[in-house]
């Protein structure tokens, strides 16, 4: 009789809501969510990004020339293109601190000079191992003569995270954290006497002068946002369930419908 009065006597379920909680699950439930939201988007613009990369890549790669670089940066990202020139010796920017397999280097950034005096145009022509020790700088290997490269336009999708300002001039190679265009390009063309392009190129694997080239269009995969998407919706289900086992009988409610059951 006592086990039939006590399930007789749940008459439903009932909220009991302690501030400190509800407080808690108010903040944290929306944050959590818009977060998943959040993932779901930045993979969205990732595999936008590399459908974009595909596409563009399978184009005939345009001249450069005075010309190009009058296209607004949004049809010039990831732009195939080709250069006729010669690297100037010596001439070669060391972007810092580039690691690869756990191996510290540089990536090494060369002045092309253009042909028929169409100015000069930075050719980043991939990574190069460096002393780890950064006691001495790397023997960069030189390409002479006349050259046909291929590669594509990089344009930067924000601005660099730099640990300080960047000096820009010096004695060659110089050492940079990133390559800061809107400050580079217009500091290069001063010292050069030369136009200098407003965006640099980064070199295919295998034309004249490539270095260890292993481009990255998107640093994390669509899957991968999606993945932390899903993590943090199912932190968002996990504190409301959480939040409605503290702030309810809930939980009394299907222990004694289990009790009935049995």
């Amino acid at each position: 009789r006592r086990h039939e009065s006590g399930v007789a006597g749940m008459t439903g379920l009932r909220l009991d809501l302690e501030w400190r909680i509800t407080a808690l699950t108010a903040v944290l439930f929306p944050l959590l969510i818009g977060l998943g939201f959040w993932q779901l988007e930045r993979a969205e613009e990732k595999a936008a990004l590399a459908a974009a990369f595909d596409a563009r890549s399978r184009a005939e790669p345009a001249v450069i020339d005075g010309a190009l670089w009058r296209k607004p940066a949004e049809a010039l990202a990831y732009l195939p293109v080709v250069a006729t020139g010669r690297f100037i010796p010596g001439r070669h920017l060391l972007l810092d601190n580039r690691i690869r397999e756990g191996r510290f280097g540089y990536e090494v950034v060369s002045l092309l000079e253009l042909e028929n005096g169409a100015g000069h145009v930075l050719v980043n022509r991939g990574w190069l191992q460096g002393d780890a020790s950064r006691l001495q700088l790397p023997e960069i290997p030189e390409t002479g003569g006349p050259v046909v490269v291929q590669g594509h336009v990089y344009v930067a999708p924000g601005k660099p995270y730099l640990l300080s300002e960047q000096q820009l001039d010096g004695p060659w190679p110089r050492r940079l954290q990133a390559l800061e265009m809107e400050k580079l390009a217009p500091a290069l063309t001063a010292e050069l006497g030369d136009n200098v392009a407003p965006y640099p190129v980064r070199i295919d694997a295998g034309q004249p002068g490539a270095l260890d080239v292993a481009w990255q269009v998107i640093n994390v995969s669509p899957a991968k946002h999606r993945g932390y998407a899903v993590q943090w919706f199912t932190m968002a289900v996990v504190l409301l369930l959480f939040f409605v086992l503290r702030s309810s009988n809930l939980l009394q409610l299907l222990r004694g419908r289990a009790t009935e059951t049995d």
